[in-house]
């Protein structure tokens, strides 16, 4: 191994790979961080990078004077592919069942598990006070900025271009400041379609993207998609090849509810279909920040060389949901898309452009990133075990790859949707599957969002969800 990078990589491999042969079980101790770097003949600095790695990846506990012991995970059951063959496009009909959900999770004194937000708890809010009173105090004409024609504050446009150079060259021209990635979304399909034309989009899908079809009066095709890999190219393919399609908008990277993660393989070639078929593709990355890899997985749009992604992402889920500033990578729709967002909704705040343009400017933003991601694996995996161990045993799970989410699927005959009016009355919210098909699928599906700090209340309310499950059997 002839560099420090390869040397730390290698040791978190070689202790992966015992642990996944039981060599190390889970809740032993590994060797002390000493002891593996006289054995390994490598420097301290090196151990400690590789065990911060494995720690990242979810494999193993720090224990402050103790050392690191293997956690205990849950069995892998990878939650399974629901839809094989293509449907006919369908207009989308979700919005009133999801409002109904939505007020239910709502009833005090539940414990929410449905709506998914990142926690308090998790989020830079100490430093975003300081920085919010440091740009209030050297830049107070951003408070009363006000425009309808420059809608992007410098520093911010650079911050993102800056970010993008990890996975290739970005043209400033064609970032558009929005209120949300879910506005820039909404700008998009605007953007690229009309109504009455069809949009193919994975299955299962995050139900947002559902409402957004359904009120631009848009017609949805839903592709199938691995719970590991992404949806099907050959399907898409397919439907392509027969007209079928107008555009797409797919989550590449930590598909909510999946939490799957697109090969690049994959990437490479959808970005190559776009092309051939002259088809645009919105890609929502909001997640994009938050996978477990070692290395960001790259966007489609690093691929894109016809302009047909238009990226749309934020800092919402690591910095700030409050802040409500989000962007496009629009390529060639840059014009149509903010002049959308113009007529629309007009400047998005300058004043918090610029904080969290000085946010992204130094090293915050990484450090946040990598606590976020560290923590987030450990409470995914403490929910597994949870789930594992409460409902019937013939039950699966997701093995997201990012965000905060997991997607179980329980018996053929349970009815999340039928089930959720008695979570509800146990004190537990969740999100029912039914809400992440266009066609109504997923009906024995439900979705857990794992972002909160473990506690008793959690693991009884996982209990009373696990036995509701057993009765409806």
């Amino acid at each position: 191994m002839s560099t420090h990078t390869n040397l730390y990589e290698h040791l978190a491999n070689e202790l992966g790979a015992l642990i996944d042969a039981r060599v190390f079980a889970p809740g032993d101790r590994l060797p002390s961080i000493r002891h593996l770097a006289q054995q390994k003949r490598i420097s301290i600095s090196t151990v400690m990078q590789a065990l911060r790695l494995m720690e990242d990846r979810g494999q193993v506990d720090a224990r402050p004077q103790s050392g690191y012991f293997v956690r205990h995970r849950a069995p892998r059951r990878p939650c399974s592919a629901d839809a094989q063959h293509l449907k006919e496009p369908a207009f989308v009909g979700i919005n009133n069942l999801l409002m109904r959900v939505l007020k239910e999770n709502e009833t005090r004194d539940v414990v929410q598990l449905g709506t998914a937000w990142p926690p308090d708890e998790i989020l830079p809010i100490k430093r975003m006070q300081r920085t919010i009173s440091a740009v209030a105090r050297r830049d107070p004409v951003l408070l009363s900025k006000v425009s309808c024609y420059d809608i992007s504050e410098g520093n911010f446009l650079r911050q993102v271009t800056r970010r993008a150079l990890d996975w290739g060259k970005l043209d400033p021209q064609e970032i558009v400041v929005t209120n949300s990635c879910t506005e820039a979304i909404s700008l998009c399909l605007r953007a690229v379609a009309k109504p009455g034309d069809t949009i193919a989009i994975e299955s299962a899908t995050y139900f947002v993207l559902l409402q957004m079809i359904e009120s631009l009066g848009m017609k949805a095709l839903e592709i199938p998609t691995d719970p590991k890999t992404g949806p099907s190219l050959d399907a898409l393919e397919l439907a392509l090849r027969a007209g079928l399609v107008q555009a797409c908008l797919f989550v590449p990277n930590a598909n909510n509810p999946l939490g799957c993660v697109m090969p690049e393989a994959n990437k490479k070639r959808l970005a190559g279909l776009l092309s051939e078929f002259n088809i645009p593709l919105v890609e929502d990355d909001v997640y994009g920040d938050l996978c477990f890899a070692p290395q960001r997985p790259w966007p489609v749009k690093a691929y894109d060389t016809s302009g047909n992604v238009l990226l749309c992402s934020s800092f919402s889920k690591a910095i700030t949901p409050a802040s409500r500033v989000g962007y496009v990578l629009a390529g060639r729709f840059a014009q149509e898309v903010a002049l959308l967002k113009t007529v629309s909704s007009g400047a998005t705040s300058h004043f918090f452009q610029a904080v969290l343009a000085d946010f992204l400017e130094g090293s915050s933003y990484d450090q946040q990133l990598r606590k976020m991601r560290r923590t987030l694996v450990q409470r995914i995996a403490r929910m597994s075990d949870a789930v594992a161990a409460h409902f019937p045993a013939d039950c699966m799970l997701s093995e997201p790859q990012g965000g905060f989410v997991l997607w179980v699927q329980m018996p053929p005959q349970v009815d999340a949707l039928a089930l959720h009016g008695q979570a509800i009355a146990e004190g537990v919210a969740y999100m029912p599957g039914q809400l992440f098909s266009a066609s109504g699928k997923f009906g024995n599906y439900l979705r857990l969002n794992c972002g909160n700090a473990w506690t008793p209340r959690i693991e009884q309310a996982i209990g009373r969800l696990g036995r509701l499950v057993k009765d409806a059997l």
